[in-house]
């Protein structure tokens, strides 16, 4: 037998102002321009990967060599949306330096973001890889540990014939990290954009049960799309970037933090006017 290959990939498209992360811009009804957009990207697009490789290298150091056989690998692999992604997104890991660069790169096609998704893992399967773990570019409050779970989950359901899922949730009712393994029978077609309306979490779950797929859920990890999720990313960054101090298994997202320094935002949080008073709930009878 050979070494069993594992990878993490990042699903993502290059930075780009005005085809990244719309949904923050003013014309879309936030508060940042394209060019803001695409370096608060950037940032948090190499923030992850720092995260991603630290997460890999725990995990190869977690297995070692046990009776004789070669321990499996873990790779770091960046799945881009077309030719001109990889490009720009191999120009931007190569600035970063040696230590940086991903193990490979792969263009993932299809029509939808679902054809997409489901093409990452089609070409890594059939490259040779066990377990694939997927993550995005949005993720920079996404810790070592939820990667490394990711993996000891998917070995530790992996027993049945079924295969194995293991997911983390958003906070919107989707998920931001899905690992599979190869020859589970899951296709994410009409998972993130379905008529019914359906969200995402619940489609995947409903694939799992049809098909008797073990499925393992991590704790949530939140991604940004829209301003109120720039907003809380922003006070989980502050929040970690004082728990890093005594909380050893973090590890800082500086490119992100130094994003939001430079741009002077601020989180904050209007009354609530409609909350229920602690004397109305305090009265004694």
């Amino acid at each position: 037998m050979g070494i069993e290959k594992n990878a993490v990939v990042l699903f993502t498209k290059a930075p780009t102002p005005g085809s990244t992360k719309t949904r923050l811009t003013e014309a879309r009804g936030g508060i940042l321009t394209p060019q803001e957009t695409a370096e608060f990207y950037q940032g948090t697009l190499l923030d992850v990967a720092d995260i991603a490789r630290l997460a890999l290298e725990n995990c190869r150091r977690g297995q070692g060599q046990a009776n004789g056989h070669e321990p499996p690998r873990f790779d770091f692999v960046i799945s881009a949306a077309s030719e001109a992604d990889r490009a720009q997104l191999q120009t931007l890991f190569a600035r970063e330096g040696p230590d940086a660069t991903p193990h490979h790169y792969i263009i993932d096609c299809g029509r939808t973001f679902d054809e997409h998704f489901n093409d990452a893992f089609r070409q890594l399967f059939a490259q040779g890889y066990h377990a694939v773990v997927m993550i995005g570019g949005d993720l920079p409050a996404i810790r070592p540990y939820h990667i490394q779970s990711a993996f000891q989950w998917l070995a530790y359901l992996e027993g049945t014939s079924a295969g194995a899922l293991v997911l983390a949730p958003c906070q919107d009712c989707g998920v931001s990290l899905v690992g599979v393994t190869a020859g589970t029978p899951i296709d994410f077609g009409g998972v993130f954009y379905n008529p019914q309306g359906v969200s995402a979490l619940d489609k995947i779950v409903d694939l799992c049960a049809d098909a008797g797929i073990p499925l393992a859920m991590l704790d949530q990890i939140s991604d940004i799309d829209m301003v109120g999720d720039l907003a809380h990313a922003i006070t989980l960054l502050r929040c970690l970037s004082y728990a890093v101090y005594s909380q050893p298994d973090l590890m800082l997202p500086r490119r992100t933090l130094a994003w939001v320094q430079r741009t002077g935002i601020v989180v904050s949080t209007p009354p609530n006017a409609n909350h229920d008073p602690r004397e109305l709930v305090d009265v004694v009878h």
